[in-house]
């Protein structure tokens, strides 16, 4: 694993998406001892609360209508997209085109186009059961890259898994969500390590369970093959705000 603090410096630039309120942003930006120089909150509201903290980061607006060709690069390029269809508060639509947890696939973009050095996602609980399907690319044979296309079944204890986590890794179970992020990144030729955290862990008075993801480039990539970009995503629609309920009851203290 890389050494965080002797990679990061005074200099480096983080580009934000899903922002939110920016709590993302404030620990990176500890972690690296970097500077985030824009970011991207299609919530009016949500986004005058970050402006408000980052008063030189320009808001780029909807990530579906972004033209990377023109954002200035980053380093470190973080977000945390919309979590309603990963949740188990919520109906489990699951990680695919057309859904709002769907946006993730214009972040993969993002990394294609901008080429950071390193990446930055946070997320939900439910990632790690809920169902994927990854958008079709040119010359994919669909079944093989979405093998069952399965949506949650009795096989899960409390939303998870009852084995160890099944992410993809075995062509004959459904793809999860966490591996179809995971077998994105691996596809841009970045390795990632990922972790489940309750913020009890730091201080918090309740669990609200989050995965972190950390990816990094290990192969030169200067000019980008284009393979994320090649996928047809069939959303077309914007983002909506991130769904930030509480857990349920039956929410333990379950550490990794």
């Amino acid at each position: 694993m890389h050494d965080l603090n002797a990679s990061g410096g005074p200099g480096l630039r983080i580009g934000s998406l899903f922002s939110g309120y920016g709590g993302l942003d404030l620990a990176v930006e500890h972690v690296f001892n970097a500077k985030t120089v824009w970011f991207s909150e299609l919530n009016e509201p949500v986004a005058r609360v970050f402006a408000r903290h980052w008063p030189d980061a320009p808001n780029l607006g909807d990530i579906t209508t972004i033209d990377w060709r023109q954002v200035e690069p980053v380093d470190i390029l973080i977000g945390g997209f919309p979590c309603q269809d990963v949740s188990t508060v919520g109906k489990r639509a699951g990680l695919a085109p057309g859904t709002r947890s769907g946006l993730w696939a214009h972040m993969a973009v993002a990394i294609d186009a901008l080429q950071p050095e390193w990446v930055v996602i946070e997320n939900v609980r439910g990632l790690l059961s809920s169902p994927a399907t990854r958008p079709p690319a040119e010359g994919d044979d669909h079944d093989r890259r979405n093998p069952g296309d399965a949506t949650p079944d009795g096989a899960t204890l409390r939303g998870m898994e009852r084995d160890p986590w099944h992410l993809g890794d075995n062509a004959a179970r459904p793809l999860r969500a966490l591996g179809a992020v995971l077998g994105d990144l691996a596809d841009l030729r970045l390795d990632a390590r990922w972790i489940g955290l309750p913020a009890s862990l730091v201080g918090a008075p309740h669990q609200r369970f989050r995965i972190f993801a950390l990816a990094w480039r290990t192969v030169p990539h200067p000019a980008g093959d284009g393979l994320i970009a090649r996928r047809r995503d069939s959303r077309s629609g914007a983002s909506t705000t991130r769904d930030d309920r509480e857990p349920p009851p039956s929410f333990g203290p379950d550490v990794l």
